[in-house]
């Protein structure tokens, strides 16, 4: 079992920065690729980011390309969220998954196996 737990989110104005950390425990996350989701308000689960295991390739959804960076610290067991360039549209609750499909990157919520709680983001405009 994996256990995550997202932190870093809170309030922000638009056109400024923020970063998620999601902690993993329970056993290391160096051998799953991992994801970032999305979820606003009345709307589905949306995909924002993933990175495999080693951290080699990573893989955004187009409304965060260029703005957003995923990237993982495995000694650390934790993976990032850098948010810059925030829009208001980008207020959803985070979450962040593990997928055990260490070397593909997946966009579909079903192909990961472990969830955290999320961690709240509301941008200001």
């Amino acid at each position: 079992q994996v256990q995550l737990v997202e932190s870093g989110g809170g309030l922000v104005q638009a056109g400024g920065s923020l970063r998620l950390s999601c902690a993993a425990s329970g056993r290391t996350i160096d051998s799953y690729s991992m994801g970032w989701f999305r979820q606003a308000p009345g709307k589905e689960r949306n995909f924002v980011a993933a990175i495999t295991s080693s951290g080699s390739q990573t893989y955004y959804g187009e409304p965060v390309k260029g703005r957003f960076t995923i990237s993982r610290d495995n000694a650390k067991n934790t993976v990032y969220l850098q948010m810059n360039a925030i829009k208001p549209e980008d207020t959803a609750v985070y979450y962040c998954a593990a997928s055990r499909n260490r070397y593909t990157i997946f966009s579909e919520p079903n192909y990961y196996d472990y969830w955290g709680q999320g961690t709240l983001v509301t941008v200001s405009s």
